[in-house]
């Protein structure tokens, strides 16, 4: 939803010409996103970056990947916060460094977090303004 501003200028031209002034008026309408829009946007960028770590953390182990590089050891590390709390859920959710395998404490861990996101932004939906006639 987005608000929308109407400005009107009225600007008067004397001419010497002209016994009565020239009455000019300009309107513009300036359309900007609603706070809740703005909330919106951010709960979906903060959280499609951590979609985005995840689903990097999944396919890196899929193939195995050298921890040894900084960029996959850095996607390791800060994956490994957003997938700490959907560890243990299930028996094979645990990886062994070096072998090829499906992390499956990430994937469920990708399911909870967008699952949070969608009830996040139904609250926060809750609360929007509705339309003006």
């Amino acid at each position: 939803m987005a608000y929308e501003e109407e400005r009107v200028v009225t600007r008067t031209d004397d001419h010497v010409d002209a016994p009565y002034g020239h009455s000019v008026s300009e309107s513009s309408v300036v359309h900007r996103p609603s706070p809740v829009a703005t909330l919106e946007r951010a709960i979906v960028f903060v959280f499609g970056i951590v979609q985005a770590l995840l689903l990097m953390r999944i396919v890196l182990l899929l193939l195995a990947a050298r921890e040894a590089n900084p960029i996959v050891s850095f996607v390791y590390d800060l994956s490994d916060v957003f997938v700490a709390p959907f560890r243990g859920m299930f028996a094979m959710d645990a990886v062994e460094a070096g072998q090829a395998a499906l992390d499956v404490a990430a994937v469920v861990a990708l399911i909870g977090w967008t699952l949070l996101e969608l009830v996040i932004l139904a609250l926060v939906r809750v609360f929007r303004p509705t339309a003006r006639a």
